[in-house]
């Protein structure tokens, strides 16, 4: 659930702003209320421990119905958070029960995204150790950047120190030269050239307006959604659908990745029957 794509942070590197001439304020659009989030999410037949609720974002902290949206959601719902910590946790730990946010996972319900230069890590561990003593299960990721790969490791190892679980998530996107990341369809992020293909998602996409959205790079460009999550003949269907902007993928939808049982090889979208765009003739 990006429940808001509104940032506190400004990273040159940003997954949201990997699509060409993409911006904050080309993203930021209306936002649901924290009301109505609830009664979306409350909506939702899952059913299963291990499928949770992820807010995101953006930095989803900032939404100004945050803690009336994460207690409002039934108890049965499990709920992950990805987050830059960049918030008073004090404030956090006194409007939050950690049960919230505490299930039987590999990894942790709330993952923190350190970002050299822009948020600060010695902050970082202290905020995660002050949650820890209340119960809350905190770990921190970061992207290795290439210019940053030694401070990195440094982090790791320092985090490691004390006992702090801190993993490094692989940079994806242009850096001006080469692509990076591990990709199950290379051609699809390409920005070249579109293509028509059949695509489906593995994931329930929704946006900070309650849009329902076929994959990452719908959500970020703000193309027209599949449908609205308030919508009560909205139907989650398992199913391929059109689409004529391959070429043009998110690294997000087609990197090759863990699924939620650390497993690799999953990743968020299945494409097929990739053409050629037909031209119209007048």
């Amino acid at each position: 659930m990006f429940i808001t794509l509104n940032c506190n942070l400004k990273c040159p590197y940003c997954i949201n702003l990997n699509d060409k001439n993409a911006s904050r304020s080309k993203m930021s659009g209306n936002m649901m209320s924290g009301a109505d989030w609830v009664k979306a999410i409350n909506r939702l037949e899952i059913g299963r421990d291990d499928l949770p609720v992820t807010f995101q974002g953006g930095e989803p902290t900032i939404h100004k119905d945050f803690y009336e949206i994460v207690n409002g959601v039934r108890d049965d719902i499990k709920l992950d958070l990805l987050t830059n910590m960049v918030f008073d946790v004090d404030e956090f730990i006194a409007n939050v029960p950690a049960v919230k946010f505490t299930r039987d996972a590999k990894y942790a319900a709330i993952r923190v995204s350190y970002h050299p230069g822009h948020n600060d890590i010695d902050d970082l561990i202290a905020k995660t150790q002050k949650m820890a003593k209340a119960g809350i299960y905190v770990g921190i990721y970061s992207v290795m950047v290439p210019e940053n790969v030694a401070h990195i490791k440094d982090v790791q190892a320092k985090c490691k120190s004390l006992d702090i679980d801190f993993r490094v998530k692989e940079y994806l996107g242009f850096d001006g030269k080469e692509w990076h990341g591990e990709y199950k369809y290379m051609d699809a992020i390409s920005q070249e050239r579109r293509k028509s293909c059949q695509c489906r998602t593995s994931e329930l996409i929704v946006g900070p307006s309650g849009g329902v959205y076929r994959c990452h790079s719908d959500l970020y460009e703000l193309r027209e959604p599949i449908g609205h999550i308030l919508d009560n003949s909205f139907d989650i269907d398992d199913l391929f659908r059109e689409c004529n902007y391959y070429g043009f993928c998110n690294p997000c939808d087609i990197k090759v990745k863990t699924n939620r049982f650390q497993i690799f090889g999953h990743t968020s979208v299945e494409i097929k029957d990739v053409k050629e765009l037909q031209v119209k003739e007048n």
